[in-house]
């Protein structure tokens, strides 16, 4: 019988499971980061084959039985970057005499989005800092909508909600636009009284932008008419995200499964979205089936023999 290992790897963390070939789980282990951008590919190497060969002692098999590891961590969306990180750990691997000869890296949201269908075909919407969309089609085709980053595109995400707020805030102290109860707000939280301060904050210190996010759904909440117009706007813009994979994968239905704290989050910005998306035909949100890590493990099922 032949295993596999999937791994959902993250800036803080990653999760490691074992699962034979009808996807029974046999290991279910943490470790530590994987994002190989941030810590490096040496560091995260070691990080890996230390959770790697302590799950497969837990699942009490062995080694030559894993027929292939797959990781999906945040990342490893430029194939390049992939292959070092692969060729990193499969060097490590031939050094320490353990038999892996299958090690792929994959993006995280790949392998989110096998596991919220259990590889069938469907969605999944990430919407938290950034914003982006993947779909995998009836012939396994995977599709992307967004993902062009803060400068170019990340429309509905908490960036780009905070930054057309703290744009409302600008305006209004400036005398060119209307009065938001977003300004008060930004006073009593981060004590951003005037255009000066606004100004040093963000472009001097660092001053991040998603925080305000939450602020801009409060106001619009309230009743604010300049953070209830931006909200509208970003809900429309995730709303082009679906009308777009809907053409692109072609099917009656189009199974959507949503990620990322600015429409996973209770909010009126989300439950906004959720009515708004719910009311276009075909189009059904629903919970993923499985976790990043499972999705990753039905991936290395599905990785080609050498």
């Amino acid at each position: 019988m032949a295993f596999y290992i999937g791994l959902d790897g993250g800036g803080t963390k990653t999760k490691c499971v074992v699962v034979d070939e009808q996807m029974n789980v046999l290991s279910e282990l943490v470790g530590g980061p994987s994002n190989f951008l941030v810590f490096g590919v040496d560091n995260v190497t070691e990080s890996l084959f230390d959770l790697i060969t302590k799950s497969i002692k837990q699942a009490g098999i062995e080694t030559s039985a894993i027929a292939s590891v797959l990781l999906g961590t945040a990342g490893a969306g430029r194939k390049e970057d992939a292959e070092r990180l692969e060729n990193s750990f499969i060097q490590k691997a031939n050094e320490s005499n353990l038999p892996i000869k299958k090690f792929v890296v994959e993006s995280d949201a790949r392998i989110a989005l096998e596991g919220a269908f259990s590889g069938k075909p469907g969605s999944i919407l990430i919407a938290g800092t950034g914003s982006i969309m993947f779909g995998k089609d009836s012939q396994g085709n995977i599709h992307r909508v967004g993902g062009f980053g803060r400068i170019l595109g990340d429309e509905g995400s908490g960036f780009h909600i905070g930054r057309s707020g703290l744009t409302a805030v600008a305006k209004q102290f400036d005398g060119r636009g209307e009065t938001t109860k977003l300004t008060v707000l930004l006073k009593e939280k981060f004590n951003i009284t005037n255009s000066k301060e606004l100004i040093l904050a963000v472009y001097k210190d660092n001053f991040d932008v998603a925080t305000v996010a939450p602020l801009v759904i409060q106001a619009a909440e309230e009743g604010d008419f300049v953070c209830k117009k931006i909200i509208q706007t970003e809900v429309a813009e995730l709303l082009l995200h679906i009308e777009s994979m809907k053409k692109l994968i072609n099917e009656d239905e189009l199974k959507i499964s949503l990620i990322g704290g600015t429409i996973t989050t209770d909010n009126f910005y989300a439950r906004l979205f959720r009515n708004e998306a719910n009311n276009i035909e075909g189009v059904q949100i629903s919970e993923p089936e499985l976790e990043p890590a499972l999705g990753a493990a039905l991936l290395a099922k599905e990785v080609p023999d050498a």
